[in-house]
């Protein structure tokens, strides 16, 4: 079991792409979605938490699949300690820095496979 960053998708009008989530969703045939929930330090909802719980309900409802809510606090942070590791090892270039949220996706994907799969949906 492992994790990779694949790509990085941008909203649009607070909206997701819908269309390349269909096509994600059928070649990867995932059957749990996980989704980082952006917590603060102290670990209380902020705005961008309810949105990331709102686009949560959204994949269930059209997917049909459980979702469980990954805490992503430090991954972006994380992310960039990666990516500058790649940067002095030369397996990464400046021009890759917008994968570096693939990067914290990959994080909160690997957090949640080490603790256990947790199988139950928070959705």
């Amino acid at each position: 079991m492992s994790a990779r960053a694949l790509l990085v998708m941008e909203h649009v009008n607070e909206s997701a792409d819908w269309s390349r989530l269909d096509a994600l969703r059928k070649e990867w045939r995932p059957q749990i979605l996980v989704v980082g929930e952006p917590l603060t330090l102290e670990g209380e909802a902020q705005p961008a938490t309810l949105r990331a719980r709102r686009f949560a309900e959204q994949l269930r409802q059209r997917f049909g699949l459980p979702v469980v809510m990954v805490d992503e606090r430090s991954s972006s942070k994380e992310a960039d300690s990666r990516f500058a590791a790649a940067r002095a090892k030369g397996t990464a270039r400046r021009r890759d820095g917008a994968l570096q949220d693939a990067i914290a996706a990959q994080i909160i994907l690997e957090r949640w496979l080490v603790a256990g799969m947790p199988l139950e949906p928070s959705l």
